[in-house]
Formats: structure tokens, sequence, C-alpha cells
């Protein structure tokens, strides 16, 4: 054994070269990485700062005069509260009956006893590349009773052509043999999908799910058009949006000189709370990926069909 591993370790031998590329490799991703962690990091030590050195534009690379009233501040707004819990229930509603949907009609379009199965899945990749627009969007909105209507941010995008595509094609790599031995047993359609097709898919079901969760979560548009006059429906996303315009202003106030105290105290109150509403919007995206990371591997079919 130890004769082996001194063979293949002698055959596998870098080279100076290799050494070269891995070396300038890592360096490269490292840099890379902390380029797009540091916005983040910038964001967070602004948050936590005194926010005297923030308005000043002097907290840079550390923070200074640590605290964190800007969170526990935020507790007290109930605006930000509502805005929260409406993006919460948003994301999670939005994302589970989105992979419902998509997950069963991905199926159904890789049966061939279908009706129409082509013509369905045809029509469903054109709409990836046409539409109306957005009045004519808001129109049909507006017809089906979805603006003030928190079902207008569910029902539009519960089904996502890009991710029909993408179930379905991982759905043709499952052996049909699995599938033609539950019909034999006298299994249906749905007792086929909820009992073999759903459980055999989850790779790629907890790929889409955070597509959707990302997009619920991030999403503003819709609710600046859809929910303009009903900000109980507001999303996190447009309160942060909603804050970021004020505190713009109030800075173009400050800028333009004779201004008051209570103006330039409002301007760095709106700012502050911004940057501290931004990195609480952040934050849940990034728990996203570790949590369904476990979920993306290959290999979930193996040995599931015996011969």
């Amino acid at each position: 054994m130890y004769k082996e591993g001194r063979i293949l370790k002698y055959m596998y031998k870098q080279s100076a070269g290799d050494h070269v590329f891995n070396i300038s490799n890592a360096v490269f991703f490292a840099l890379f990485t902390l380029l797009c962690t540091f916005p983040i990091y910038y964001l967070f030590i602004n948050t936590i700062s005194d926010n005297g050195l923030v308005l000043a534009g002097k907290i840079n690379l550390f923070p200074e005069g640590v605290h964190f009233k800007n969170y526990t501040a935020l507790l007290n707004v109930g605006a930000l509260k509502n805005a929260a819990v409406i993006s919460v229930v948003r994301t999670v509603v939005g994302t589970v009956c989105m992979v419902l949907s998509c997950a069963f009609v991905g199926y159904l379009i890789t049966q061939q006893q279908m009706f129409a199965r082509k013509i369905v899945y045809r029509f469903i990749i054109i709409t990836m590349y046409f539409n109306a627009g957005l009045i004519p969007w808001f129109v049909n909105m507006s017809m089906l009773g979805l603006t003030n209507n928190f079902w207008g941010y569910i029902i539009p995008a519960v089904v996502q052509p890009f991710n029909i595509i993408l179930i379905k094609t991982y759905i043709e790599s499952i052996p049909k043999e699995m599938e033609e031995s539950a019909f034999i047993d006298g299994a249906g359609y749905f007792t086929v999908f909820s009992r073999i097709i759903f459980p055999l898919s989850k790779p790629i079901l907890a790929t889409v799910a955070v597509f959707g969760a990302v997009g619920h979560w991030n999403s503003f548009i819709d609710s600046m058009i859809l929910m303009g006059s009903n900000d109980k429906l507001y999303t996190l996303q447009h309160r942060l949006y909603i804050y970021l315009q004020q505190a713009t202003n109030l800075e173009r106030l400050v800028q333009g000189g004779s201004v008051t105290k209570e103006d330039i105290e409002a301007a760095l109150s709106s700012r502050i709370n911004s940057m501290t509403v931004a990195m609480v919007s952040v934050i849940p995206i990034l728990m996203v990926y570790p949590l369904m990371q476990r979920f993306f591997q290959k290999g979930l079919m193996l040995g599931a069909v015996k011969g």
C-alpha cells in the first residue's frame, strides 16, 4: 500500500508551472472574493459606527464608536415591521407555489400522452422572449383585481418558463422504468409525481427554490406599481427605496445650505436608516444558499433502478 502511494505521488507530481498556476489561481479568487464581500462589509461597519463619523465619511476600513442602536431603533418603526412581514410571507408563499406549479407543469410536459404537449411547451418558451409591455401588464392586473392585493405578488410569478425548462430537463434524466413500474402497479400521474418524481427532483427543485426566493425577496418594482395606494402591502425593498429617496433629497437640501439643525439631523437619521435597512434586507439572502446547498448534489439516482 505504501509503495502504491509512492508510485501515484510520483506519477502525479506537479511541475513548477503547475505550482505557479495554482498559486496564481488562489490569489486571483481570493482577491475576487474580497472584491465581492467588501461592499457588504463596508455597509455593515457603517451601520455599527458612530453616526456622526459616518455622515462625515470617515468610516472606511474599520468601525469606530461601535454600537447597535441603529438596529434596535428599527424595531420601533412600525412601517418596517409590516414591510418585513410582507416580504417574508411573500417570499415563502410565492416560492412554495412557484416550485409546486413549475414542478408539476414540467412533469406533465415530459409525458408523451399529454394532449398538444409540444404546442404547450413551445408556447411556454415563447413567453420568455415576448411580452405585451408594462402598461398592458398593469391594465391586465387591474382587470384581474390584483392591484392593492397581496396575491398580486404571488399569482403572476407562479409559472416561470425558465424554471419549467430546468425541471423538465432534469425529470427527463430520471429513468423511465421507475414511472412505468409505478403505472403497472396502478398508480396515477399525480401519485407518480408526488411519490416518485418530486422526491427524486430535490436538487433541481432546491435550485429553483433559491431562484424564486431571491427574486421575491429582492423585487420592489411590482410593489411600487401594484400597491401604490396601499402602503400596508409595501415590501421591505420598497421601503428601502423610499428611505434612499428621502436620504438623497435631504442630503441635497443640506448641501444647498440655509438648512436648520433639524434638517441635518433628519438627513443623518434617514441615511443611517437606509443603510441599516439595506443590511437587514441582505442578511436573509446570505443565509439561503448555505441552507439549501446540501440539496445541490449529484448522483441522487445512483442505484435507484435495479436490474
